[in-house]
């Protein structure tokens, strides 16, 4: 896999504009497109180019798989190989899980909004969290502390790809 800040021109970090994302999406395709070469090896080579260029695009628009990503690069674990959760936050789902099933097989649009509106609240407070453990991380530098702040962000990053799957269900 590439590395999707270095493709796109980033720093390493968790806040970028998406705007700035766009731009410089565009500004690197523009030279690397296919279209631009009539040789097949090296319209083939831009092609594979183009593609690494979308995936990065992609990957640094998306706020939970930029977390992740970043979160490698500064040598985090990977979801697999720690599935830490914050304390409570089983039982909080399991609770969770049952309002909005109840809510979903009622029917009622109302029900069914809050159930969204809980969602989107706390998925932007996973964001906003995660966005300060960056920073704490990314100060910290090669400190001991760094250690923690990294597994504080890969057990945010757990349950806030929980609260993706209740999104993704409601939808």
């Amino acid at each position: 896999m590439i590395d999707p800040f270095g493709a796109l021109g980033f720093p390493k970090r968790f806040d970028l504009d998406p705007t700035a994302v766009r731009t410089a999406h565009l500004r690197r395709t523009a030279v690397a497109h296919p279209d631009r070469l009539a040789e097949p090896l090296a319209r083939a080579e831009a092609e594979r180019v183009l593609a690494e260029l979308n995936e990065a695009r992609d990957l640094l628009l998306d706020d939970e798989r930029r977390a992740n990503a970043l979160l490698a690069a500064l040598g985090g674990a990977p979801p697999e190989a720690d599935r830490s959760l914050p304390d409570g936050f089983l039982i909080e789902v399991l609770e969770i899980r049952e309002w909005m099933e109840d809510a979903l097989g009622s029917r009622d649009p109302a029900r069914r909004t809050e159930v969204e509106a809980w969602a989107d609240t706390r998925r932007r407070d996973y964001r906003a969290q995660v966005a300060a453990c960056f920073e704490r991380l990314i100060a910290a530098g090669d400190t001991v502390d760094a250690a923690s702040h990294a597994t504080d962000i890969r057990t945010l990053l757990n349950a806030w790809r929980y609260i993706e799957r209740m999104i993704e269900q409601l939808a």
